[in-house]
């Protein structure tokens, strides 16, 4: 059969299915409460088919032999998905649900809703950037897959036979993208040519032959060797250098000049839907958002300031200057940012049953980021729910002398634990939920998070440094600062040296940190909002929590509440902890009466 006609089928099947679904919607909540969880089901595992490499990293490797379709074809089969889905879901009444149920009819109601409005404005034809594209993610791909048996070798070698594919595959959407006036800017798209050739560089494809399990013969691991270098020097390594080179004939050229987001087809609308697609909020302005950055601005500094005098200084710019020149907080090598993230996550994890009453225990790492990745920033990626994988913390390293090492003990804890590995960990072993809850992703909750996690450190007696603490506060200066910069380049047309300009005088970054996080917002805009507007909804919530419940506000009950639902849009995260605080009061009424 032709695409098109499977194309065809598939849809005339959407709409039957859907028709069917409407006509027969069951009575009873039982019967809809099956009906929702065959949806969400068949949902969770359409995706884990349609996306392979999602699968492996989600601990199912029944697909593990496979790379994700990256074609306009299958970008429009994804869409019909969604849309099938939507529909089916929409046929289901949530009257009389319990709330666990109506929940997830909300959570999946928002994620397709939302995708399909990211496909309406065709984000998905500027798929790569100097922060992602296949040229980055299949470089990782020797550390994102398993390597326990000679079947997952092979699955390995079926997967670097098909990079040349995705790539051929990029270049289409990416021409698509081209014809419809849709690029990124020309000077930030040109660093994907170097990235390339660090990848190529590097040649991180080859790292699995160079330990192999004892249980597998000599024979195989002679063959096994020959093969994957047969198809990285064949194949992979080619296909990255025909990339690179479409890039910079083909594609870079035509990158278009101006920085906002707001330029692009769909202009203001654009930037509101990936402000409302990346941190989930939706009652913000890009007006009310650069304020709000600004009045957090000056109420850190003040603390910022406070620590300062208590340091013998008049003013923070005066401690700030001392710390400049201060070699204790300057890192000797790369080695040694990674030790200090370690430390950090090893102190904290002896202090977390004080703050959450589950804990995962999942393992994590911490290691440098590779050479070619350096326009990335440090980052966390996600483990296997059964711990064979471990969570790993990904720490930007690269031009070490001019880094410091005074916010490290925050983002080992925004990264590592209380933050994203103990947030996801969590998210990854619920039960009792659908499937499709333990992987939900939105950057407003779980950046938010994170955010907030830094702080939990302070509560639990670390930060004994000054400098530490005020390292901390730098961290949530920088987020606050984003929300002045973000919509200063995507909705006041701020210029790059602008934006460079703000970030050096708040201080809350060193240089190099400084030039990659301004490319990162022009790339990725509306991104960098979520992590103080999470923090901040967050933050709320416990204050509500606080006053509502007084005496009776066990943090440890709040933390837990404010995970064990797995990733929420913010809005639902909102209503759910209000119906939590009810439920606490009448637990303590019914208490009281007996």
């Amino acid at each position: 059969m032709n695409k098109q006609f499977l194309s065809l089928l598939f849809g005339i099947c959407c709409f039957c299915s859907a028709a069917v679904s409407t006509a027969a919607t069951p009575a009873s909540v039982e019967s809809r409460v099956a009906a929702q969880n065959t949806v969400f089901e068949e949902y969770y595992q359409s995706e884990l088919k349609a996306h392979p490499e999602r699968a492996t990293a989600y601990g199912d490797y029944r697909y593990n032999d496979s790379l994700d379709e990256y074609s306009l074809a299958a970008i429009a089969e994804q869409q019909a998905r969604d849309q099938h889905f939507l529909a089916r879901l929409d046929a289901i009444s949530i009257a009389g649900l319990a709330e666990q149920d109506t929940l997830s009819h909300a959570v999946l109601h928002f994620t397709l809703h939302q995708r399909m409005k990211n496909h309406a404005f065709k984000e998905y034809k500027m798929p790569v950037s100097q922060m992602d594209g296949p040229h980055v993610r299949l470089a990782d791909l020797p550390l994102a897959v398993p390597f326990d048996s000679v079947k997952q070798y092979e699955d390995y070698i079926a997967r670097l036979h098909q990079i040349p594919r995705v790539f051929s595959q990029t270049q289409e959407v990416l021409r698509a993208g081209l014809k419809d006036h849709l690029m990124p800017v020309r000077f930030l798209i040109e660093k994907v040519p170097e990235q390339c050739q660090g990848v190529i560089a590097a040649d991180p494809f080859l790292l699995p032959t160079k330990k192999f399990p004892v249980d597998i013969s000599a024979d195989d691991q002679q063959r096994l060797t020959r093969e994957i270098t047969d198809a990285v020097n064949n194949e992979v390594l080619p296909a990255y250098r025909a990339f690179a080179a479409f890039i910079v004939a083909e594609y870079a050229p035509h990158g278009r000049a101006v920085l906002s987001a707001a330029s692009l087809p769909g202009g203001k609308g654009r930037y509101l839907n990936d402000i409302r697609s990346r941190t989930t909020v939706s009652d913000l302005s890009p007006e009310q958002i650069h304020r709000i950055g600004l009045q957090e601005i000056e109420r850190i500094q003040a603390e910022m300031t406070a620590i300062a005098r208590r340091q013998g200084f008049a003013d923070l710019a005066a401690f700030r200057a001392s710390l400049e020149t201060n070699l204790k907080y300057k890192p000797n090598s790369a080695e040694q940012i990674v030790d200090d993230f370690r430390k950090y996550v090893d102190q904290m994890q002896p202090k977390l049953p004080s703050l959450f009453s589950y804990i995962p225990g999942s393992p994590v790492t911490v290691e440098a980021m590779p050479a070619f990745q350096a326009a990335n920033a440090t980052h966390y990626q996600t483990g296997t729910p059964d711990g064979k994988r471990p969570g790993r913390i990904v720490v930007s390293v690269a031009n070490f002398a001019q880094r410091s090492l005074i916010n490290d003990e925050a983002t080992a804890y925004h990264e590592g634990i209380p933050g994203h590995h103990m947030q996801l960990s969590v998210a990854q072993q619920m039960v009792g939920l659908p499937k499709f809850r333990q992987h939900s992703q939105n950057s407003g909750y779980i950046e938010g998070w994170a955010l907030y996690s830094e702080q939990l450190g302070k509560e639990v007696g670390f930060y004994q440094d000054p400098v530490s603490d005020y390292g901390r506060l730098s961290s949530e200066l920088f987020r606050a600062v984003r929300l002045v910069v973000d919509t200063g380049l995507h909705s006041e047309g701020w210029s790059r040296d602008q934006v460079v300009a703000f970030l050096r005088e708040s201080g809350a970054i060193d240089e190099p940190t400084i030039q990659s996080e301004t490319d990162r917002y022009i790339a990725w805009p509306g991104q960098a909002l979520s992590y103080k507007l999470g923090q901040l909804k967050f933050r709320e919530l416990r204050a509500r929590a606080e006053k509502e419940l007084g005496a009776k506000f066990d943090l440890r009950s709040f933390h837990d509440e404010m995970l064990n639902g797995g990733v929420l849009p913010l809005e639902l995260l909102d209503s759910r902890t209000n119906s939590w605080i009810h439920g606490q009061k009448l637990g303590v009424k019914a208490a009281a009466a007996n």
